[in-house]
């Protein structure tokens, strides 16, 4: 005999099986992603664009602590230190025209040499410059010749020569031999002045070179 088909118990869906065995953990789920999603808009909502009074007083506190590290990185100016001045375009210009110029070189002054006359042309060396010198004592160049052989006699117009003997010093052979002095320093060196002193020294003993030259034919000495 068979059951009726009403007294058979009914089979539920699968997928209806499965709803009904998670219908809690669904819920469960459903619930926690709505509180999330909240959440989430929440966050997303406060982390939006700021509004332009907002967005102004954040750049104004960035420039403030912008402003403020720089004082603290720049060194103040000390109070005692004094600005050194640079120098003026011109002076540089003016110390560069010095340093290009070369220096101008000191200009000697030469002094003429007196003209040979004509009686003095026979002579050279220090015969010549006594052949000059004579008009200077009043001789006449005539007494040159009287000369030439008194001092040729005394050193040979040599204005070293320097008896050891006496120590008569020069052409006149002056004794001794810084009484020259009286015409110069450099008795012992420059000719010049030894034949000033012997014409002055001819002069006012023997008049004349011929005088002095006759003496020392006499006596050997003058």
């Amino acid at each position: 005999m068979s059951t009726p088909r009403h007294a058979l118990p009914r089979r539920r869906h699968p997928l209806a099986r499965l709803l009904a065995v998670h219908s809690r953990k669904i819920a469960l789920g459903v619930l926690c992603a709505g509180v999330l999603g909240t959440a989430a808009y929440a966050v997303a909502d406060t982390a939006g664009p700021q509004t332009p009074a907002t967005d102004l007083a954040a750049r104004e506190a960035a420039a403030a602590a912008a402003n403020r590290a720089y004082d603290r990185a720049t060194p103040s100016p000390s109070a005692s230190a004094s600005p050194t001045a640079s120098p003026s375009p011109s002076a540089t210009v003016a110390r560069r025209a010095e340093k290009a110029t070369p220096s101008a070189k000191p200009t000697v002054k030469r002094t003429a040499s007196t003209p040979t006359p004509t009686s003095c042309k026979s002579y050279s060396g220090n015969q010549l410059v006594a052949c000059k010198l004579l008009p200077s004592f009043g001789f006449a160049y005539s007494q040159m010749s009287p000369l030439v052989k008194l001092w040729e006699h005394e050193s040979g117009w040599n204005h070293k020569a320097e008896n050891s003997g006496s120590g008569a010093y020069g052409i006149p052979q002056a004794l001794p031999g810084d009484k020259m002095a009286k015409f110069g320093d450099d008795w012992r060196t420059n000719p010049a002045t030894q034949i000033k002193w012997g014409l002055d020294y001819i002069k006012n003993r023997y008049d004349t070179p011929a005088g002095a030259w006759n003496h020392f034919q006499d006596n050997n000495w003058y």
